[in-house]
């Protein structure tokens, strides 16, 4: 084999590898300046973003911050309105947080499509250098590698051909390493951009969420202030209606629930923590740890289940609170604590009696049955976004957060029963149901069929 011939297939074997280790890098070497400027310079906008979105955060921390001061409060028609104004600012904070969020995924998506770009580029670029190396491997002056050895001048000779068989064939190896590994760089990429697809649908159906948050909020401000024609004394005396009013609707209801046979005990499931989830996204969670310190636990709640000190004062007729109230500005996203299928909903402020008083009841509520022996409640809604007969997930939106039927602020109360005994009824199916929810059609069920939640959650 001639000099020339070996120089000829090591600068074949050297090109080989140059497409496909650096050739990338050499071929136009502008485009891919150019990529690399263009990188950058997106770069430079994500980071510009995650910059606003940490300002906000610190915004509505802030907001967060107003909320529970003006949560432990007298209540008050300017600490309601003022309450709800804060809220809202801090609805309008949590909008520009997800859509600087959409628009640094959207430049991430961009980001990832121009990094994949030039991975396929380079994965072309080594199939083809790679099929052309197997092609003349064994073929150089139009003889084979063994036909070289063979016809060799020498041993030395033969020994060269040898070693430059050898070197192509680690040459290719490594090409073939080379390319599986921007293969492997490739799919994970690609999993990166599914990924981002994916927050970008959950980010825009959040925004819609906290768009529709504000109009609650708004719409809620709005009936407050007809209401009480912006009069402290008209405030105050809607209170004093609302917890007469509700009282007696209490004494009726706890007395007719009396009349309903009691579920056995095989019917209450048996309780464990985790079996349902909190009705409030992940997001609301990390608010509540900065109430923790005035409430006592990390979840919002602002009363518990049975006879709490607030029942023991003469509330609820002395049989205990029915549910957990966690307490939450008006317009939060309620999600089902469970799969399951809504039971009912209803709104209890749509009845009244002759006398034209008001219902202090539930309110806004909905109530969902699951497959395991439980049904929750969740109640004082100010919009309902699922419909009796649907079919929920867990944490699917069954609807917002407000303060009606009976509530001097805002908040969810969260019900859970064991599914045998609950039925959605008016109350005036029972004999001598005389109040102003008389017409009113809610969840009911015998009192041993009331649970405690935070047994469940």
């Amino acid at each position: 084999m001639n000099v020339r011939s070996l120089l000829s297939l090591f600068l074949f074997l050297f090109g080989s590898l140059a497409v496909a280790g650096v050739l990338s890098e050499l071929t136009p070497h502008t485009t891919f300046a150019q990529a690399t400027s263009d990188k950058s310079a997106i770069q430079s906008q994500i980071d510009a973003h995650n910059q606003q979105i940490a300002d906000l955060e610190k915004e509505i921390a802030a907001y967060q911050s107003q909320l529970n001061t003006l949560g432990g409060q007298h209540q008050t028609l300017q600490t309601a309105i003022k309450s709800i104004d804060v809220s809202r600012q801090q609805t309008t904070s949590q909008i520009k947080v997800t859509q600087n969020k959409l628009d640094a995924s959207a430049l991430k998506l961009q980001q990832l499509s121009g990094d994949i770009s030039q991975k396929e580029y380079q994965i072309q670029l080594d199939k083809q250098s790679l099929a052309q190396s197997l092609r003349d491997m064994n073929v150089t002056d139009g003889k084979s590698i063994i036909e070289q050895m063979v016809g060799a001048n020498s041993f030395s000779d033969a020994w060269a051909a040898a070693d430059t068989s050898l070197a192509v064939s680690d040459a290719l190896r490594t090409n073939a390493n080379l390319l599986s590994g921007v293969k492997a760089q490739l799919g994970q990429q690609q999993a990166v951009v599914s990924d981002t697809h994916k927050q970008l649908s959950d980010l825009d159906t959040q925004l819609s969420t906290q768009q529709k948050q504000l109009d609650v909020n708004k719409a809620e401000k709005a009936k407050l202030l007809t209401q009480t024609k912006n009069q402290e004394s008209s405030y105050q005396s809607l209170i004093t209606q609302k917890k007469a009013q509700q009282k007696a609707f209490e004494d009726e209801l706890n007395s007719l629930e009396s009349q309903l046979k009691s579920v056995g005990q095989a019917s209450i499931p048996t309780v464990g923590k985790g079996i349902l989830a909190w009705p409030f996204s992940p997001t609301f969670a990390k608010l509540c740890l900065g109430k923790a310190g005035a409430l006592g636990n990390n979840f919002c709640v602002t009363q518990y289940f049975g006879n709490t000190a607030f029942a023991a004062s003469g509330a609820y007729n002395g049989s205990g609170h029915n549910g957990i109230d966690i307490g939450m500005p008006i317009g939060t996203p309620i999600q089902a604590a469970l799969a399951g299928t809504v039971l009912g909903t209803g709104n209890t402020d749509l009845s009244h009696s002759s006398t034209g008083a008001q219902c202090y009841s539930f309110g806004k509520w909905v109530a969902v049955k699951h497959s395991n022996g439980l049904a929750t409640v969740y109640a004082h809604l100010s919009q309902i976004s699922v419909s009796s007969g649907q079919t929920v997930a867990t944490g699917q939106l069954l609807g917002y957060s407000g303060m009606t039927g009976y509530a001097t602020g805002p908040h969810l109360h969260f019900g859970v029963y064991a599914s045998a005994g609950i039925q959605i009824l008016t109350l005036n199916q029972f004999k001598g149901a005389s109040t102003p929810c008389a017409n009113a059609s809610m969840p009911v069920a015998p009192l041993n069929a009331y649970l405690n939640p935070i047994s469940y959650l």
